[in-house]
């Protein structure tokens, strides 16, 4: 469930097909996100399920799974 949301999400901010999304695609080498798209990303995650992550945790997302994994230990 975190998935399908993390994918819409990406997909509404960078304006691309959700479709190709998966666990291992790489925000900056894959999908061409630069550090504001992150950022974006980051906090639209943070409000769709009304958490927090910290900085030095958000730094270490590079990969979609890295931001499920973000995802399960704040909830």
């Amino acid at each position: 469930m975190e998935f399908d949301k993390i994918k819409s999400i990406i997909s509404e901010v960078l304006s691309i097909d959700a479709d190709g999304i998966t666990e291992e695609t790489t925000f900056v080498d894959d999908l061409g996100a630069d550090s504001l798209d992150i950022f974006q990303i980051i906090m639209a995650i943070e409000e769709e399920f009304e958490i927090e992550i910290p900085t030095e945790e958000a730094e270490k997302i590079t990969t979609v799974g890295d931001a499920v994994e973000q995802i399960k230990k704040a909830l």
